[in-house]
């Protein structure tokens, strides 16, 4: 009979032809009629190798046994005089161990000892089989021994005669055979050029020693008890899969792979392979508890990786996925700029301000997007890029940060336009409210994409005196811009609150966490909870430069080690970038020498607030004065809100304060705002300053 499960029933139930269930009676819930054991799902093999379906995996393969050849090759051919040399010196003995062996042959010495045997043990009929036997032997080595020689001397009386110079070759191979042959057994003339590896081969026990030692009690417990009885088993076999192995399972019934993830160093020693060869991960393409376990070969930061297909040729359409790093396998991973805003984060000298140029030049090599790179540690990392750049600046001196916020301001305005643009096209031509690749390219519209990198961004956040507005720019462009073609890219090596302002951070698509200290900054870069479901940037050691996480493109965070493209590879590719622009009609801006438009360098702050806000009026609120200011200056102050005012009002000295009001609808309320006497005061204390000065 079939077993079925049941459920116990705590109170009278009545079903539905009204019959009543007594308590405490059971209802099945399992039908027999459902197919046993359940539905098969066939998982095909490849037909052809893993290392032959994939390019970096062929092309490892490939490159490691045409390397080992060709070092080989190399390594003996310089040496091969030094291993004449010894061949010659080698060869007496290997002619008298050769005579010595051939004479043994001869006269059958190997079946001595058992004719002596049988000679002991007086075994007459077996001694006398021997010695037929071993006369039978003589005879007929001799025979061909003499025949050998005299054919050999005549073979090489006729070369002497006919082919001197053949013979002079057979005979050095003949000195050369003659010095392997006397060589030591363990000490050979010719050793190995490439030695083996020790990585041992992944197996099946291997896995499962190494996942029993990471501390899991599930998978401990599972192991102990056979494994397929608590769900776990391997799914496929181990295969190679580019310079690594492979290994698909099931884990544990309530295991998942962010739980191996948060233990890959004691997977690690378990499998007895470097931290840096051990890369646990999901499979997206299966349940939550299938776990994909990959180990190199190498650590990630040893393994070579594959130049840059953009490095010498082609173009990027940002609307489309683009190449710019590998995960461990080596094989190419892509991201999509368009439509999200981006954040880099990391400790210094990890790489962050390579990837950041890398997304740079990925926007330049599309011919159609202007290009705005600021780098606010005043190094000229972004240099290179300067040919292609409608605003470029280097530094953190007041007149730099003052350069950005004008070119910040520039992208407002086109952020409006834009606005305005998308809302006055039919629905037909622009379905979904955004830009679109055929809005792009047509340039009556001007909705052509504009990347804008703003490397140690924490610097202008920070700054005493336009800080506040260039955040609140940039965090409306973070917003706002994606949908209207407008990609903003944040790097710092210190994610706070403060350097990386939460408006921008929570708003980012693309995240980019290389190695950080500490779980607050992971979470920072990658987003909240990030460190405790395993993502974990903090893992990275500092010889890992340029691996990072990256969360956003696809549904889980992966592993990727971003292309590196030197200082001397990024011209090259401004270069091919520059000309495609020419040709595009597309060089504006920095690159033709202008400079941005000094929209608001003349404005004082302080005097537009004393202009909205009359001597009758002690006190007011922020949000009338936020109100007040776009009306008398929308291209400066459009966009602001109370905590703008309060913000920037601050560096100046005026703290906010409780001040009682009324609002439109005739109620009286307290909310935060400044006092007249304030602002006159801060007036004329910064003219105090600037006269003595």
């Amino acid at each position: 009979m079939t077993e079925q499960a049941a459920a116990p029933v705590a109170a009278p139930d009545t079903e539905d032809d009204g019959e009543q269930v007594e308590p405490h009676a059971v209802r099945l819930v399992d039908s027999p009629d459902l197919p046993s054991p359940g539905i098969r799902v066939d998982k095909r093999k490849p037909i052809v190798p893993t290392w032959l379906r994939s390019k970096p995996g062929f092309v490892s393969t490939v490159q490691r046994a045409a390397g080992n050849a060709f070092y080989a090759t190399v390594f003996h051919g310089i040496r091969t005089p030094w291993y004449a040399l010894q061949l010659g010196v080698l060869a007496p003995r290997g002619v008298a161990r050769m005579v010595g062996d051939t004479r043994r042959w001869v006269w059958d010495a190997e079946g001595a000892p058992l004719r002596a045997y049988e000679v002991a043990h007086e075994r007459t009929a077996e001694y006398l089989k021997l010695s037929r036997q071993r006369d039978d032997r003589v005879r007929l080595r001799v025979l061909v021994t003499t025949v050998a020689a005299v054919f050999g001397t005549v073979f090489a009386l006729a070369l002497y005669v006919m082919a001197p110079f053949w013979l002079a070759v057979l005979a050095s191979a003949a000195v050369l055979v003659a010095g392997f042959w006397g060589s030591p057994k363990d000490h050979p003339v010719i050793g190995p050029a490439v030695l083996k590896t020790e990585v041992q081969k992944l197996t099946g026990s291997i896995v499962m020693r190494g996942l029993d030692n990471i501390g899991n009690a599930k998978i401990s417990a599972a192991i102990k008890k056979g494994g397929d009885m608590n769900g776990m088993r391997f799914t496929s076999e181990i295969t190679r899969d580019g310079p690594g192995y492979r290994a698909d399972l099931d884990l544990p019934w309530g295991v998942t792979p962010e739980d191996i993830m948060e233990s890959r160093k004691a997977l690690a020693s378990g499998l007895r392979r470097k931290v840096g060869c051990v890369w646990p991960a999901a499979d997206p393409t299966e349940h939550d508890g299938r776990l994909i376990l990959w180990v190199g070969d190498k650590p990630m930061n040893e393994t070579k990786k594959p130049a840059w297909p953009l490095l010498k040729s082609g173009t990027v359409d940002l609307f489309r996925p683009v190449v710019f790093g590998n995960d461990q396998r080596m094989s190419d991973v892509s991201v999509t700029l368009m439509f999200a805003s981006v954040v880099v984060g990391s400790i210094p000298r990890m790489g962050k301000t390579f990837l950041m140029r890398l997304f740079l030049l990925i926007a330049a090599l599309d011919p159609r997007a202007e290009v705005y790179a600021f780098d606010f540690k005043g190094t000229g990392d972004f240099g290179a890029l300067e040919p292609v750049c409608h605003r470029y600046r280097a530094g953190d001196e007041d007149e730099d940060i003052l350069y950005v916020l004008n070119s910040l301001r520039e992208l407002r305005e086109e952020l409006r336009r834009r606005a305005k643009v998308i809302k006055s096209l039919p629905r037909s031509r622009c379905p979904e409210s955004k830009v679109t690749p055929e809005l792009a390219n047509d340039k009556a519209l001007g909705l052509h994409p504009i990347v804008a990198g703003f490397d140690e961004c924490q610097v202008p956040f920070e700054h005493e005196k336009y800080g506040a507005e260039i955040e609140d720019i940039a965090t409306d462009l973070g917003k706002r811009g994606p949908a209207l073609g407008i990609v903003t890219l944040f790097g710092t090596q210190r994610p706070d609150a403060k350097s990386l302002p939460t408006g921008i951070s929570a708003n980012a698509v693309l995240r980019f966490c290389l190695k950080v200290m500490g779980q607050p900054a992971n979470d920072m870069v990658l987003g909240t909870s990030m460190y405790k479901a395993g993502y974990r940037a903090t893992m990275f050691s500092r010889t890992d430069r340029g691996i990072c996480w990256m969360a956003g493109e696809g549904d889980d965070p992966r592993i990727v080690a971003s292309a590196f493209v030197d200082a001397v590879g990024a011209e090259q590719v401004v270069t091919r970038a520059r000309k495609m622009r020419e040709a595009y009609g597309n060089v504006t801006g920095h690159a033709i020498g202008q400079q941005p438009a000094a929209s608001g360098a003349g404005f004082d702050l302080l005097a537009d607030v004393l202009r909205v806000v009359p001597a009758d009026e002690d006190k007011v609120w922020n949000e009338k004065v936020a109100a007040r200011l776009a009306d008398l200056r929308p291209e400066v102050y459009g966009g602001w809100k109370a905590a703008t005012v309060a913000t920037n009002l601050r560096t100046h000295g005026i703290a906010a304060l409780d001040v009682w009001g009324t609002t439109e609808a005739g109620k009286g309320t307290t909310r935060r705002g400044i006092a007249r006497a304030d602002l006159t005061t801060a007036i004329t204390q910064r003219d105090k300053d600037q006269s003595r000065s």
